[in-house]
């Protein structure tokens, strides 16, 4: 039997062995390996990058084909449809580009073709890159493009059901034709190089080489000095229709030299143009081109020259020379930088403006795994298995990260805290954590049914963690900067502590649990809520759940409304979870950093004007069957010992932390739909929900007005709007029915109705678009156009009115299409602009109407006190000149008149002019400017402007009498 034992102790020995290799291969390949992190949050591409930058890592990238499939699937698994950001910005716009033409040679002809309008030196090799689009119903032999007779020519063969065949020709020598791509009426790229060194050629497709070979020369000579190159014909002599090219071509350079395979797929991935050697680049003022073969662009995209399919043939296992590319072309100036996305739908890469706002994912590389060197993290590192623990947190990706080892290391930490009384905590701690406790809602993903209690254990752990960190004293410990330069503050735990409530209800959704706990500093409370017709408000009052009753916070409380409920049933939420949280002394723990010296202050985390006297309660509502955080109107009280102290220097302002702020380098805070219910001795009352009214379109600093006097201004804007609309609708009417005579006046006078009911139809329809992003933009910007147009026809009548009775202009030219350049013309461009320069955020939040925080409501505030103050400026000189009339009306006319009749007449003349011209001229809008600054000017800006149309008939009547020699309507005309 011995012989046995040799095979078998060899055996073992290779089966240890293959063990300990693949041990070792676990342990160690995976900190070489990439891994994605999908960060919930719409950034702009500057702010994405930076996101990941305090990650560790960068923005994905996708440059090869394997990058391509890991995150492909990385987006399918995280269930993610819509663009997300990736690494480069491709190019930047350039801000005087020309057109990209696209030459359309609709058909095989001896006439079109296109001429190079450049003369090339003699060249030794050359590079020729193009995008071609052959026409489906067109075969036989043709000539892409051709330089000199026989010189250098690029030929194609299409024959039916077969792949498109191209072939090189050079001083009179032609390399075999060889299959390109597939006949399929697509774009394709293709790149054709040359050089005279022993005559090597090779023909690219998408980048990569289809075929190459050597000895197409001739007595070693060069290409032609001094040639023509042409488009779409050979050059033998003479153009025959038989050799022309039919279908597309765009997107031609050439190199003075040989590009190489790399430079040329770099060009491919990148839809970039390598400038080194460019000689020629594509552009309309070279050509010469016949206008009957060329249009502007197969389609209107917001892109770059072109951007590149790469991947969609991937999908099906077809080859990488098969790819298909679609050209994409712009028609106007660009000015701003384009950065790549990737569209998991599509699953392709595309270009967008790097100032639009799209999800983020980031690449990360598994380091090896180390504890950070900290005072508390040596201590943490002494308990058993810790090390092996946070080893394999370190290996795992953040969706298959075991609970288990996450319980045993806050519980570990729990217990290191607790000993330590001094609590030596850093800001790499507190990030370190943070991070560690961002992973758990990717965990729950692939959690099993049974992780409840494990999960519940983890956010009893970290609550317990987070109430420490959270002590006044010791966030002067660690607020600050790491040595990384990413910032830590009092919100860095507050936004764990919502990933971490988030994913533990949908733990416990599955079984319809609910969780509660309470520390010193922090309140959490989840439940289950089945949602029906009978279901009424929900109150959370933290000292109803608190073990510990917080200091002057008997009153706390959050309400979410039955109506809220109700409209989330109607919406389809049949269950959600409902998660409240409550840190009550947060304010001493903000007082705290703001003590702390310049260099460790979280400058991110500052509030609005005036201090937090309050505690921060919140609420999350979760749809149970989507997994998905759904909005809600919310009321709260919270209370305040500093309220009488501030109240009448600085009143409070309710407001919410927004996360998406802390990269747009402004303050978290942010108080877009909150405002003050009423305000105690002891406790403010907040209301945060949307509303909508006419006076907030001269609102151009924040609200301050109560939820009572918000609905008393919407009911007046609805009852106003609706009066002024019937009046508009029938001064128009008469305006075309009647006999009136024709004249520019009355042209103007139609436009400024028409604007002006335009207008406010739209703003009676508006509350219906407010829940879509795009129809609330959409409404905005048509509302921007047509008050801005009103305007414009009332600055078109104060110049009417100038030329007439300032500058006595009586002549009958017409010049109506002056008018309408500045009525219809100014107001398009200037909406434009605003629209252009808005950078994604052109509406506000709340309401329909150009956005108050970033200053878009100036685009339209600015011109409309420009035209205020031009009309001001008429009506002054009216008025005076108006006086001045009734003046020397009195002398001439009753010399009998004692001096104080005098004066009544001329007050009584200009008043006259005063009340007919305000509404004409606009100036009733001069109270929109004082809205801001008292409820009274909202009120009377609502009334007068509710009225304007009314004035207008009346005004048009009577307006003969002070400037115009015709009356208002034919009845009264003169023959």
């Amino acid at each position: 039997m011995h012989w046995l034992y040799f095979p078998i102790l060899s055996l073992l020995v290779c089966v240890q062995s293959w063990i300990f290799a693949l041990r070792v291969k676990r342990r160690s390949q995976p900190y070489d390996e990439l891994y994605y992190k999908y960060i919930h949050r719409a950034l702009q591409w500057k702010d994405a990058e930076e996101q990941c930058k305090q990650l560790s890592g960068n923005l994905a990238t996708v440059s090869n084909l394997a990058e391509y499939q890991q995150l492909n699937s990385f987006l399918k698994n995280q269930n993610i449809s819509h663009h997300v950001w990736i690494a480069r910005k491709i190019l930047t716009r350039q801000k005087n580009s020309s057109k990209t033409l696209i030459l359309d040679f609709s058909r095989r002809s001896d006439q079109m073709h296109a001429h190079l309008l450049r003369k090339f030196p003699s060249m030794s090799s050359l590079t020729v890159c193009t995008q071609l689009h052959f026409n489906l119903n067109t075969f036989g032999i043709s000539t892409v493009f051709s330089y000199s007779i026989n010189n250098f020519q690029l030929r194609a063969n299409l024959t039916q059901g077969n792949p498109v065949q191209l072939a090189l020709r050079t001083h009179s020598k032609q390399g075999p034709y060889v299959n390109a791509f597939e006949h399929d009426g697509s774009w394709h790229s293709v790149c054709v190089s040359w050089s005279q060194d022993d005559g090597s050629w090779a023909l690219y497709a998408h980048g990569h080489v289809v075929s190459r070979g050597n000895g197409m020369n001739c007595n070693n000579d060069s290409i032609s000095p001094d040639s023509f190159f042409i488009i779409g014909h050979g050059q033998n002599g003479s153009f025959e229709s038989n050799d022309a090219f039919s279908g597309r071509i765009t997107n031609l350079h050439i190199w003075d030299r040989v590009l190489s395979s790399c430079e040329i797929l770099t060009m491919e991935n990148e839809c970039s143009t390598i400038s080194s050697g460019l000689v020629f680049k594509w552009s309309e003022p070279l050509l010469e081109i016949e206008d009957q073969m060329w249009e502007e662009s197969p389609c209107q995209g917001k892109f770059a020259d072109f951007t590149v399919d790469l991947f969609n043939p991937l999908l099906d296992g077809t080859s990488w020379q098969n790819q298909t590319f679609i050209v994409k072309v712009f028609q106007k100036k660009m000015v701003h930088e384009d950065c790549r996305v990737f569209n998991p739908v599509t699953e392709s890469c595309l270009l967008e403006s790097c100032n639009s706002y799209k999800g983020v994912v980031c690449q990360l590389k598994k380091a090896k795994p180390s504890l950070p060197k900290s005072p508390f993290f040596n201590k943490l590192s002494k308990y058993p298995n810790i090390t092996q623990v946070m080893e394999e947190l370190s290996i795992n990706t953040s969706q298959n990260r075991d609970l288990t080892s996450l319980q045993q290391l806050t519980q570990a930490a729990v217990h290191t805290i607790e000993a330590d009384g001094h609590h030596p905590l850093t800001s790499i701690d507190i990030l370190h954590f943070a991070q560690l406790i961002d992973g758990i809602a990717a965990s729950t993903h692939s959690a099993r049914t049974n992780s409840a209690e494990v999960m519940m254990s983890i956010a009893t752990n970290y609550l317990k963690l987070a109430n420490v960190m959270l002590e006044p004293q010791t966030a002067t410990q660690w607020v600050g900067r790491t040595e990384d330069g990413v910032n830590t503050g009092p919100f860095t735990i507050i936004k764990s502590i919502d990933s971490l409530t988030e994913a533990l209800a949908d733990t416990l959704s599955v079984q319809r649990r609910g969780f509660s706990f309470s520390t010193k500093n922090i309140d959490v409370y989840l439940k289950w809520q089945k949602l029906s017709p009978e279901s009424n408000s929900q109150v959370f009052k933290p000292s109803a759940v608190s073990s510990h009753r917080p200091r002057g916070g008997s009153h706390d409380e959050l309400i979410i409304p039955e109506s809220e409920l109700q409209r989330l049933r109607k919406l389809g939420c049949k269950e959600v979870m409902l998660i409240h949280t409550h840190y009550s002394h947060l304010s001493e723990v903000v007082s705290a950093a703001e003590k702390s010296t310049e260099t460790q202050l979280n400058t991110t985390e500052s509030t609005l004007p005036g201090k937090l006297t309050s505690a921060v309660i919140s609420a999350t509502v979760r749809d149970v069957l989507k997994g998905q955080t759904v909005p809600v109107a919310v009321q709260y009280t919270l209370s305040s010992s500093q309220v009488t102290k501030y109240s009448q220097r600085v009143p409070p302002v309710c407001a919410f932390w927004n996360f998406s702020l802390l990269h747009s380098h402004g303050s978290g805070w942010s108080s877009d739909g909150c405002s003050v219910i009423s305000v105690g001795s002891s406790d403010t009352s907040c209301l945060c929900n949307h509303t909508t009214n006419f006076a907030v379109l001269m609102n151009y600093l924040e609200s301050k007005w109560s939820p009572e006097e918000e609905l008393i201004l919407t009911k007046l804007t609805f009852i106003g709007c609706g009066a002024s609309l019937c009046a508009l609708v029938v001064t128009l009417m008469l305006f075309t029915v009647l006999d009136i005579p024709k004249s520019d006046r009355t042209s103007i006078h139609k436009n400024l109705f028409i604007a002006l009911i335009c207008a406010q139809v739209i703003l009676l329809c508006s509350g219906s678009a407010i829940h879509s992003k795009v129809a609330c933009t959409l409404v905005a910007a048509l509302l921007h156009l047509f008050f801005m147009a009103a305007f414009s026809w009332m600055l078109v009548e104060g110049l009417l009115l100038w030329s007439k009775v300032v500058a006595v202009n009586l002549s009958e030219d017409h010049h109506m299409k002056y008018y309408y350049l500045i009525g219809w013309g100014l107001p398009v461009l200037i909406v434009t602009i605003t629209l252009a320069s808005a950078s994604g955020k052109y509406s506000a939040d709340d309401y329909c109407w150009l956005s108050v925080q970033n200053g878009i409501i100036w685009g339209f505030v600015g011109p409309v006190i420009f035209i205020i103050m031009v009309n001001i400026l008429v009506l002054t000189r009216v008025v005076i000149i108006t006086v001045s009339t009734a003046k020397r009306r009195s002398i001439m006319l009753a010399l009998g008149m004692s001096p104080a009749e005098q004066a009544y007449e001329q007050i009584r003349a200009a008043v006259k002019a005063v009340l007919v011209l305000l509404p004409i001229l606009g100036l009733t809008w001069l109270f929109g400017v004082l809205v801001p600054f008292s409820i009274v000017m909202a009120y009377l800006f609502i009334l007068l402007n509710s009225l304007q149309s009314h004035l207008y008939l009346s005004a048009l009547c009577l307006r003969n009498t002070v400037t115009a020699p015709e009356p208002c309507f034919p009845v009264f005309s003169r023959n």
